[in-house]
């Protein structure tokens, strides 16, 4: 017997979703069938790379712009989709920014520019989602293994991505009368844009502490959200899946 997932029908939102891994996450949902909405901030390239993946994509794929570390434009964005299509099924908070610096280096707008981003925009998008999403649909948010680990240099990040890792435990518990499923995946080191920001290296040192020899892929946390947004998955919530190739550093 195969099994498939099969989301024909459902409307996925998926944060920072012209680059990198949110990319994966557009391409792997449409091809489950979903319909899939691809937010960008309209900083650099994402507006052009967002308008660039959904012609690739073809039917099924839109384009959102808003920056999510503004309430107000995220507030917006959730009309937008309630008025196009009267609600959606998935959210996945992909969206982030990288300032990294030692704390005693580290400057307050670089502190407060990844919290606003990485921590208070997923508030943002889960608070102004809830009232627009159907029930029995799942949220998923982009923890990382630097908000377990505490990488040096990284207490802007790592702090974000611990406080997101929380806060769906919560939302699992403030979901769950709807059915509305929460859970957040930690990803090791993946090969994208932005580990290459990382010094080579700093890169070195972190590959010595994953067992299966090499930094991920993005199709492969994209395969993991699909799996927490699918049926096989109805029975998880309020929990933190590493993907991370077996680093226990």
């Amino acid at each position: 017997m195969s099994v498939s997932i099969d989301l024909t029908l459902k409307f996925v939102l998926i944060t920072g979703g012209s680059q990198g891994i949110g990319a994966a996450m557009a391409r792997r949902f449409h091809q489950a069938g979903a319909t899939v909405l691809i937010n960008h901030p309209g900083l650099g390239s994402t507006e052009s790379d967002a308008q660039k993946l959904a012609e690739e994509l073809g039917q099924r794929a839109e384009v959102l712009a808003a920056d999510i570390s503004k309430p107000a434009e995220v507030e917006a964005m959730m009309e937008e989709i309630r008025q196009r299509h009267g609600g959606f099924d998935y959210l996945i908070n992909n969206a982030a920014i990288l300032r990294d610096r030692t704390i005693a280096k580290l400057a307050l707008e670089e502190w407060q520019s990844v919290i606003d981003v990485n921590l208070s925009g997923v508030f943002y998008c889960c608070k102004f989602a809830l009232p627009v999403m159907r029930d029995g649909g799942a949220i998923v948010s982009m923890g990382s293994i630097a908000g377990i680990q505490g990488f040096f240099g990284q207490s802007n990040y790592a702090a974000a991505k611990s406080g997101v890792m929380a806060m769906m435990r919560v939302l699992s518990k403030e979901g769950a009368r709807r059915g509305i499923r929460a859970n957040s995946i930690a990803p090791g080191v993946i090969a994208t844009a932005m580990a290459e920001t990382i010094p080579e290296e700093v890169r070195a040192e972190m590959l010595k502490n994953v067992p299966l020899n090499r930094f991920g892929l993005p199709a492969e946390i994209a395969d993991a959200a699909l799996f927490l947004c699918s049926p096989l998955a109805s029975y998880i919530t309020g929990q933190t899946l590493e993907v991370n190739g077996g680093w226990r550093g």
